[in-house]
């Protein structure tokens, strides 16, 4: 936690972020509510601006909180299936791109939930965005074969995101699961190394 937040203080502000982390992911920039956030952290509305100056300062922290909530999950799923001798980058794959993600996308990558919203954003939440859409192609070519191209960390990274977003739109049934079941088999068949 932020050491300039002591205590209670950082604890409420944790709470504010991880309430905020989810709900920008789940109802996207334009449906997070200050109000609404406070209230799933358990928080008065009136001490959100103890902790945050305005609500984008909040998105902003918030895309990025989240982004590394997921980074870390991910991260710690590829490390336990790599230890079973599956391959870093169809570990990463199959993180990214599990079947659990089409209902859970409050819990899940903010890019993939939020990148149809990002250009329309200003100033610090553009900024925060912008940086957890590097920070998921950064985790993407470190989970491909060394040598690969910087470019095809982005189709990867694209197909990742695609993926899920018309898997969510299908929903969470056959045709949503079809669709990540073909993403994950066509990434790991490509861009795999045995």
């Amino acid at each position: 936690m932020n050491s300039k937040f002591p205590g209670k203080k950082a604890q409420s502000r944790q709470r504010i972020l991880d309430a905020a982390s989810r709900a920008v992911r789940r109802s996207g920039f334009h449906g997070v509510g200050v109000a609404e956030v406070m209230k799933e952290a358990g928080l008065t509305h009136g001490g959100f601006y103890s902790h945050f100056a305005s609500r984008e300062a909040l998105l902003a922290e918030a895309v990025v909180h989240a982004s590394r909530e997921i980074g870390a999950s991910i991260t710690a799923n590829v490390e336990a299936l790599a230890k079973r001798g599956q391959s870093v980058f169809s570990a990463f794959v199959e993180s990214y791109l599990s079947d659990s993600q089409i209902s859970d996308c409050e819990n899940g990558c903010p890019v993939a939930a939020l990148c149809g919203e990002i250009a329309s954003q200003d100033g610090e939440v553009l900024a925060s965005s912008r940086r957890i859409v590097a920070n998921l192609h950064r985790l993407v070519q470190q989970a491909l074969p060394a040598g690969t191209s910087v470019e095809t960390a982005w189709t990867v990274a694209g197909t990742l995101i695609g993926a899920m977003q018309l898997a969510r739109a299908l929903g969470d049934n056959k045709q949503g699961r079809a669709v990540l079941a073909a993403a994950r088999a066509d990434l790991i068949a490509r861009y795999d190394n045995p």
